[in-house]
């Protein structure tokens, strides 16, 4: 009945979809454990009528025309620059730090000698990893550096990991970056902005679709069974089809090799009866807060037709696979790379069985990576015939 079972309707889960029920002419069949589509790009419109993000904010933004095209076939977009400032004393500063924040913090003969030692180090327009920039020799630039580690990086980053600098992956550290250049904007890519009417409504288009049927409330690992001599059974019967899994994959064999470590985040909202709470929309509190950041959905979404105005705390805390609990940022290190290895290793008596997204890979991927690595996989699959 089914020539391809996608488990999990998020980013991965809905494109890669979409593409093999189009493109392919496959009867596919979406399982999905939450009572939606969309995964942790789900939002709706709250009591007081704000569209919200309920698993934290999300934009999309990418440098893949391809990716934006397509996506841009399900979606019209509230296109804008995202800029976000952390909270630092009593000022609000723009992060990542650029040239901007130097003249903030700084009196302007000291910040304009400071820009040129920085210009004349690495380049103007670079962006440099505070970890590398701490390794400079130079007084002035490990003053900067000296700066933004204890002010920006260092208790947000033990806030955010629940560890030390020196343990977190350099893929995290190299996303908190100096950048030497008075552009403000937090990613550089040309297309950035959220769909007009939500990313799940963006979803719902993509997965409607006949060949696509959708069933949600639904946990697939109840419905299909992954047998130990590689047959995969679906409603009791072998199912000889072609399997996308984009779930947690310790979760799939039972955490025979022990539980991947997660982040996890809690998130907090609350409505006020006023026009504005903080002017942005993200603000991250680096310093002594125990929550990480606060976003105020009305800056992210444009809506302009609502009264009053939603925010959103995030507490992380590690993820322990409780009812309710959602892993959000797989914690790479050698270690659990390794024990992840030994999970893929077992996926591979699975013939036609494929992981796709950053619960079945164990790694981050932003919305246009992950939508362009489930494009390519559909091409793969659809090459295969």
């Amino acid at each position: 009945m089914y020539d391809v079972i996608v488990i999990g309707s998020g980013v991965a889960g809905s494109v890669v979809a979409r593409k093999l029920a189009e493109e392919g002419k496959k009867h596919v069949l979406v399982l999905e454990r939450r009572t939606h589509v969309a995964g942790n790009c789900f939002d709706k419109f709250d009591e007081d009528d704000v569209l919200v993000h309920v698993y934290g904010p999300h934009i999309f933004h990418t440098n893949d025309e391809g990716v934006y095209e397509y996506f841009s076939r399900f979606a019209k977009w509230h296109m804008f620059r995202h800029e976000v400032v952390a909270k630092v004393g009593d000022q609000l500063i723009p992060v990542p730090f650029n040239l901007n924040t130097l003249h903030m913090i700084y009196g302007k003969e000291k910040a304009d000698a400071l820009e040129q030692k920085l210009i004349k180090e690495y380049g103007q327009g670079s962006r440099v990893p505070i970890m590398k920039l701490m390794e400079n020799q130079d007084q002035d630039i490990q003053e900067i550096a000296k700066y933004v580690h204890d002010n920006i990086f260092l208790k947000y980053t033990m806030k955010q990991w629940g560890q030390t600098p020196e343990e977190i992956s350099p893929e995290v550290t190299g996303r908190v970056p100096v950048v030497i250049s008075y552009d403000n904007g937090y990613f550089k890519d040309e297309y950035q902005g959220v769909p007009v009417g939500g990313f799940t409504l963006m979803f719902q288009k993509m997965l409607n679709h006949p060949n696509i049927e959708i069933r949600v409330g639904v946990d697939a690992l109840e419905e299909m069974s992954f047998e130990e001599d590689g047959t995969i059974c679906f409603e009791k019967k072998e199912f000889k089809g072609d399997v996308i899994y984009t779930g947690a994959l310790d979760e799939l064999f039972e955490l025979k090799y022990g539980r991947l470590p997660y982040r996890s985040l809690d998130f907090k909202f609350e409505h006020f009866d006023k026009e504005d709470y903080q002017g942005h929309a993200v603000v991250n509190y680096t310093v002594s807060e125990d929550f990480t950041r606060i976003t105020e959905f009305k800056y992210l979404t444009g809506q302009e037709d609502v009264k009053g105005t939603t925010i959103v705390k995030e507490y992380p805390f590690a993820y322990e696979g409780k009812e309710g609990q959602i892993p959000y940022y797989a914690i790479l290190n050698e270690d659990n790379l390794a024990q992840y290895a030994k999970y893929v290793e077992e996926s591979k008596k699975f013939k036609k069985f494929r992981l796709l997204g950053r619960l079945a890979e164990y790694k981050y991927y932003n919305i246009d990576a992950m939508a362009r690595k489930a494009l390519d996989m559909a091409d793969e699959i659809m090459g295969e015939e």
